[in-house]
């Protein structure tokens, strides 16, 4: 059966790329999300991914890896006492993903035109220049040892 068939049935389904590695390991990088639709376009048609599976989870191919999303629920039979929350808003976070890219400042301006918001534009931090809507950043200085300077918060006490 065809990917197309199958969305014809139910779901879209692009089975030859879906994150099942024939032998060792692959790394997916699961988000929960509080709309998967909106989710899904954002990963999809801003940053070029390709859908997978369209729902429950999504999975969504960007670059060499692969983004799994599904909204938040109770514990199930295999986390029995752990439930998956939802996004709080606030100015807080407890997880985020880091996307590597070879040019900051061209991806900074392709994903802005298509409509994504940035907390600021690139900024040079030596062994970086980075950005966050999700983190972007190109590794600079790092690729010479050079790392960035450790704050006065970073220090033990």
């Amino acid at each position: 059966m065809s990917a197309t068939e199958a969305h014809e049935h139910g779901p879209f389904i692009d089975y030859e790329n879906i994150p099942a590695p024939k032998e060792g390991i692959l790394v997916t990088h699961f988000i929960t999300v509080r709309s998967v639709a909106r989710s899904r376009a954002f990963y999809s048609e801003v940053l070029g991914g390709q859908v997978v599976l369209e729902e429950n989870p999504c999975i969504v191919k960007l670059a060499n890896s692969w983004v799994l999303m599904n909204p938040g629920g109770p514990p199930t039979p295999d986390k029995p006492d752990i439930s998956v929350v939802n996004y709080e808003p606030g100015n807080t976070i407890s997880s985020f993903m880091n996307l590597r890219v070879a040019d900051i400042q061209a991806c900074y301006e392709q994903w802005s035109s298509k409509g994504a918001e940035f907390l600021t534009p690139p900024i040079d931090r030596r062994a970086e220049i980075r950005c966050y809507m999700i983190e972007v950043g190109q590794a600079t200085g790092a690729l010479k040892g050079e790392l960035a300077e450790k704050r006065p918060e970073d220090l033990p006490g």
